[in-house]
């Protein structure tokens, strides 16, 4: 590890904390209805969109009614996206004259980009027109996003709120924090993108003659637009099938720094939005401590291994480093890096192939996402995700000194025990459940390229990143089969929204209870010792459900590589 590298980590986990409180106050301003700077311009803007909708914007709403709002929207959005996708070839801008997207593609891809997931079975380029682009998976981005940020402020408003029977109104919510957060940020973005070197036209694909005298298509299209919201929404979903790793959507170094840092940005001030609702800085801090542990652990791993390189090759005086599937442009750190980021942020994006990473580095990734993304995580469901353990984590905390748990002055009851483990347990069912139908069924272990527990890992990852809604894959998984279409879209569908309902209802259970006030007795959730428990619930559960499925792919590979063994088609 070089002081190069180590100062790239340096210098982008300062940025990230210098961004924390002025996104985090900015949100809170907007979530608590305050004026903010962008007020005289967007708030006539909010008032007629309320007005052409219909929504009386001093209404709140339970938690139920908050809950099915937010179903029935995302019903309304899979189905515009499945005909988009599906009508293509009869909608305008299609320079390239794409034809219609298989049902069982469209379907997965629907459920994909609708839960925030952005996993793809297609190449955007050679698949998709600018339409199915930009009014399809761009408009759901932002949607998807939004979603997953307004809920996490519905279940802070349970924590914030006393004796109340609602926790804000969704159309609201989804309106300002769309109008608010999201657009005001993108344009930016995308402008800087532009300069960087992103495509960012109607124009048709871009015809060239080689050295050789081949011919040569160059895709091109609305890239820069869709690279901004897909990085700061945390939804990954690349326009190219190389993600950012194309030229065309990460061109420098400055813009593969960028959008590492958007990618943390709103979930990481999400934390400080908690403390500031709450009343309490510091528990919002306390969160971003937890969450931060864990993240510079995967890196401290995963770039420690990719340097190391492969035991195989190492053994034969091959070291370097592991470059395979990687950039040049940004080397194994900056390669790195991205990976345990996007994983941990539930983003999905990558610049190199995790497929081609080392075990123990490939490993990484995975563990973050079998967590359930809640270190950063995706915006908005990462916070969320991470207050379900925090229920856990003072449940036990009450267990051990005997005391009905308390956290910001609200006991910890039955309900909201049985609510969080409903929302941790939904994501290994799926995970290892998929994973274990489809290692046992000829046509499913047809689709993986390598032989032994590189291919398990494959299968477990596809399955991993789907139902933790994060949408990067181990590339060596041909997923475009009707199988794998369908079992990816349920399990992207179930760890979206069996998170969600459950989530939801501790915010409606919270919100309706008084607070008690703090007692010698309390346990304290702002210092050292509530984050080092906290950091140790999200372990051991994780280690307990997942470790025997790391031990027979990712762990047997490293140990079998230490030892010289390697697994060819024919092993």
């Amino acid at each position: 590890m070089t002081l190069n590298g180590w100062m790239q980590i340096a210098v982008y986990c300062l940025v990230v904390l210098a961004l924390v409180k002025p996104l985090g106050l900015y949100m809170t301003h907007v979530f608590t209805g305050e004026r903010t700077w962008l007020s005289p311009v967007l708030r006539p803007v909010e008032r007629v969109l309320y007005r052409l909708c219909g929504i009386d914007e001093k209404h709140e709403q339970h938690w139920l009614a908050y809950t099915v709002a937010m179903l029935v929207f995302h019903v309304g959005g899979f189905l515009l996206l499945y005909a988009v996708l599906r009508l293509q070839h009869m909608l305008p801008f299609n320079p390239e004259a794409q034809g219609p997207m298989a049902e069982d593609l469209a379907f997965n891809t629907s459920a994909s980009f609708v839960t925030n997931t952005n996993w793809q079975n297609y190449g955007g380029e050679s698949t998709l027109s600018y339409l199915s682009q930009m009014l399809g998976l761009t408009h759901q981005n932002f949607l998807s996003a939004a979603t997953g940020i307004v809920l996490a402020i519905a279940l802070i408003r349970g924590f914030a709120r006393r004796s109340a029977r609602t926790v804000g109104s969704f159309w609201v919510d989804l309106t300002r924090c769309t109008l608010y957060v999201l657009l005001p940020l993108c344009i930016p973005l995308t402008l800087f993108y532009v300069w960087q070197g992103v495509p960012q036209t109607l124009a048709a694909s871009l015809h060239a003659t080689t050295l050789e005298g081949a011919q040569q298509t160059i895709a091109v299209g609305p890239v820069a637009s869709q690279l901004a919201i897909k990085m700061l929404g945390t939804n990954g979903g690349g326009f190219f099938n190389a993600n950012s790793a194309h030229p065309f959507e990460n061109p420098t170094a400055l813009s593969n720094f960028v959008q590492m840092v958007t990618i943390f940005a709103l979930g990481a001030a999400l934390t400080n939005v908690f403390g500031r609702m709450v009343g309490d800085q510091r528990q919002g801090w306390a969160i971003l401590a937890a969450m931060g542990v864990m993240f510079l652990a995967g890196v401290a791993v995963t770039v420690w291994s990719e340097a190391a390189g492969s035991p195989v090759l190492n053994a034969l005086g091959l070291q370097g480093g592991n470059m395979e599937g990687k950039e040049l442009r940004f080397g194994i750190v900056g390669s790195a890096l991205f990976a345990v980021i996007t994983t941990a942020a539930s983003c999905g994006a990558v610049n190199a192939m995790h497929d081609s990473f080392t075990a123990l580095g490939g490993m990484i990734p995975m563990i973050n996402m079998q967590l359930g993304e809640i270190i950063v995580g995706g915006v908005g469901a990462g916070l969320y995700g991470m207050l379900v353990f925090v229920v856990v984590t003072i449940f036990v905390a009450g267990l051990m000194v005997g005391r009905t748990p308390e956290y910001l002055g609200k006991k910890i009851e039955a309900r909201e025990v049985k609510m969080a483990m409903l929302a941790i347990l939904c994501l290994p069912l799926m995970m290892l459940g998929g994973t274990a139908v489809a290692v046992v069924l000829p046509s499913a272990v047809a689709s993986i390229a390598n032989p032994g527990p590189h291919g398990f890992s494959e299968i477990l990852y596809a399955y991993t990143s789907a139902a933790s809604n994060n949408g990067s894959a181990f590339g060596g998984l041909s997923g475009n089969t009707v199988y794998y279409n369908l079992t990816l879209a349920a399990g992207m569908l179930v760890g979206r929204f069996f998170v969600i309902i459950p989530a939801m209802a501790i915010a409606g259970s919270l919100a309706a209870k008084k607070t008690v006030p703090a007692s010698t007795g309390t346990f304290p959730t702002h210092g050292a010792l509530f984050v080092g428990l906290l950091v140790g619930v999200i372990l051991i559960v994780g280690g307990l459900t997942f470790f025997p499925s790391l031990a027979v792919g990712p762990i047997v590979e490293h140990l079998a590589g230490a030892a010289g063994q390697t697994f060819s088609s024919g092993s």
